[in-house]
């Protein structure tokens, strides 16, 4: 048999077309992901048996956060749908495959956040990424199908709304202090905030993890050089960008801001820890 896992309440609750093929075929079934028990689920499993987790990020997200306590033995195939997809584009595959990811769902990093300790995929923004988070989510409430422009919030948080921080970067013990700091996100892989290459050179199954920080003392500085990062060029302005990498990383702030997790909003967090 082979299981579609798939999260109804996902991508506008609009359901992917090729479910509808899916339906028709033999040895196939469809379970909504946020419903099952998986203890028990994965319990019931034969061998032979093959998982499909059909949706973008978040969803991929919300299923190796309820199976990072299990064994699981089974084939684990990822089918991307809606529009967050940094998980495939890190590993280079196209949308719309059915790819093999059980090399990619275990031994993941976990951060540890307030009272949240969540594993992740692609990476933990924090700074102007969480605040784009943060003012997506509000729009989100007020106007839930309205298409949430990322960038044109980034932009205005640069030039107006959000104010950078002095952050103090702890890396397998050793410390490092930045001033003027708009984002300081941790890595498991190269790309976030859909299709940003905030971390060109991370490799996710290297077993270590990357910090990334963004620091400039003008905010016209800042915002100018911002569009480098979606080609991961922002990386050669070596005097506005440090990056390290390590097993063991916290970044802490001298005021507080949203943090996100996988595009999960945190608020209010002066401090984060990710442990790869």
């Amino acid at each position: 048999m082979k299981y579609y896992l798939y999260n109804s309440l996902s991508n506008n609750g609009i359901k992917p077309e090729f479910l509808e093929i899916v339906e028709r075929l033999e040895n196939t079934e469809i379970k909504e992901i946020i419903d099952l028990d998986y203890q028990e689920f994965l319990k019931n499993l034969k061998e032979e048996d093959e998982l499909v987790i059909v949706g973008g990020d978040g969803t991929l997200n919300y299923f190796v956060n309820e199976i990072k306590d299990l064994e699981i033995n089974n084939k684990i195939y990822y089918r991307a749908s809606g529009t967050g997809n940094d998980f495939m584009h890190d590993i280079e595959k196209i949308d719309g495959e059915e790819i093999l990811i059980n090399q990619y769902v275990h031994n993941l990093p976990t951060v540890y956040v307030k009272d949240v300790e969540r594993k992740f995929l692609n990476g933990v923004g924090y700074g102007i990424d969480g605040y784009c988070c943060e003012v997506a989510d509000e729009i989100k409430k007020k106007t839930p199908n309205k298409k949430i422009n990322y960038t044109g919030i980034a932009i205005k948080g640069l030039l107006f709304h959000f104010k950078s921080a002095t952050a103090t970067i702890t890396v397998d013990g050793r410390e490092y202090v930045h001033e003027n700091v708009w984002i300081a996100p941790t890595m498991k892989g190269r790309f976030y905030g859909g299709g940003m290459m905030i971390a060109p050179n991370q490799d996710r199954l290297s077993g270590e993890v990357s910090v990334v920080v963004y620091h400039a003392k003008s905010r016209l500085k800042a915002l100018m050089s911002f569009p480098s990062i979606f080609k991961g060029e922002h990386i050669k302005k070596e005097k506005m960008v440090s990056i390290y990498t390590g097993k063991e990383i916290t970044v802490k702030f001298d005021r507080s801001c949203a943090l996100q997790i996988d595009g999960e909003t945190v608020l209010d967090v002066t401090e984060y820890k990710v442990v790869a």
